[in-house]
């Protein structure tokens, strides 16, 4: 375990920065290559501490620059049951993180003409075209609903100012569906806001995926495999798993509220027919961290180009203005807790991202962009830093406290270690 090269220039180089790839910032030091090696055996002890103490079953962690991988860890298991220990090709479900893959397949639509930011995304999904958003209830519970006075586009639905909502985190949605279930001529998805007027993190990239493959005429799994995962070497990334990948599956683990951790059944496969552009799909750290890579590097790694920089550039600018995001309360703390990663921290949306516009104290810089899934996996890219990371758990409910507690070890320890090399 460990740092595993000697370490060049965090950023690629400073020909990129010059390129526009990645903008220079007042302060950067990452401009020569640095001479000594750094070693991630602070990070070995806080994470192993962490399986050891039983806060976690077990973990991956990965770390990179736009050029090499710089630090991979795994430690404890895959099943606290049958003691099947982690390794760093273990396969987790990776939920809510297939989004930063459904945004760049969209681009990648942008980019060729096929789809467009601001036009209404009724254009190409006309389901779309009939949304209503809600607007409170009347006296027996019954919803009330109108007209959006402005089209959804791809872009509020890329930043989630679409107006569509998630229930695990909005009571108004829950609601709603209690009320649906009772008056089915009720839509089953309305808009909890007029577009554009607010953020809240729901179900808009599923229409995305939806918008992919309608522009593309390929399902997401078909265009995943070829116009991302297979020209990134991603072979162990996709919506469902071969015997050999289900072998190296970890099994999710339950934390009641007692503390305990209860290791589950592996979830059953089933032959899909449909694919959702905002879960549902299985990954590696290392696959992961290479779509990452390839975003630190302005769209293309070792020769594989998916992007153009200007759109990686795109993806990371704020799209929502002064609106706040990131805050969500729970209406399930079996399935996660409140969220509010970065506390006192102004938080944006770009197009696949959260973008954190203050630094966090020993760690990222200011204009990162981060993200996660519902069973505990994160990632991070800080631009300023030419660093990208990724950690893997499989832990319900979301948000959890060891596990973050275990993200944020990882994330101060690398960042550290970069420093001081």
């Amino acid at each position: 375990m460990g740092f595993l090269t000697r370490r060049e220039a965090l950023l690629r180089t400073m020909a990129c920065a010059a390129a526009g790839v990645i903008p220079l910032r007042a302060g950067c030091a990452f401009a020569a290559p640095l001479q000594e090696p750094v070693h991630g055996a602070d990070i070995d002890r806080a994470l192993r501490a962490k399986v050891e103490a039983g806060e976690i079953p077990g973990v991956v962690a990965m770390a990179a620059n736009g050029e090499r991988r710089l630090y991979e860890g795994a430690f404890g298991f895959r099943n606290m049951t049958d003691g099947a220990r982690m390794s760093t090709d273990t396969v987790f479900r990776i939920a809510s993180m297939v989004k930063l893959l459904t945004s760049v397949a969209a681009l990648q639509l942008v980019e060729q003409g096929r789809l467009q930011l601001d036009e209404p995304a009724a254009n190409i999904d006309p389901s779309l075209a009939t949304v209503e958003v809600l607007t409170g209830f009347d006296p027996k519970g019954v919803p009330r609903l109108r007209a959006a006075n402005h089209p959804v586009t791809l872009r509020q639905l890329l930043s989630h100012t679409s107006g569509f909502s998630y229930p695990l985190w909005d009571e108004n949605v829950v609601r709603y569906l209690k009320a649906a279930h009772q008056h089915r001529d009720l839509p089953r998805r309305p808009l909890l806001f007029e577009p554009g007027s607010r953020w809240a993190y729901g179900g808009s990239l599923d229409y995305v995926g939806r918008m992919v493959e309608i522009a593309s005429g390929q399902n997401l799994d078909r265009y995943f495999r070829d116009h991302i995962t297979g020209p990134l070497g991603m072979d162990d990334t996709g919506f469902s798993l071969n015997e050999k990948q289900r072998a190296r599956e970890a099994s999710l683990h339950v934390r009641e509220a007692s503390g305990l951790l209860v290791p589950q059944p592996l979830e059953k496969q089933v032959p899909q027919t449909s694919f959702a552009g905002g879960g549902g799909i299985y990954s590696t750290a290392s696959d992961y961290l290479t779509l990452l890579q390839v975003l630190l590097n302005g769209g293309s790694l070792r020769g594989a180009g998916i992007l153009q920089p200007k759109t990686v550039a795109l993806m990371a600018e704020n799209q929502i203005g002064n609106l706040q995001a990131g805050h969500m309360k729970t209406t399930n703390p079996a399935l996660s807790n409140d969220v509010d990663f970065f506390p006192g921290k102004r938080l944006r949306w770009g197009l696949g991202h959260m973008i954190n516009l203050d630094p966090v104290t020993d760690g990222r810089r200011a204009g990162s962009l981060t993200w996660a899934g519902l069973f505990n996996t994160y990632y991070w890219i800080d631009p300023t830093m030419g660093l990208a990371g990724v950690i893997m758990m499989q832990i319900l409910p979301f948000a959890d406290d060891h596990a973050l507690s275990a993200y944020r070890h990882f994330e101060r320890g690398i960042c550290r270690a970069v420093k001081q090399a």
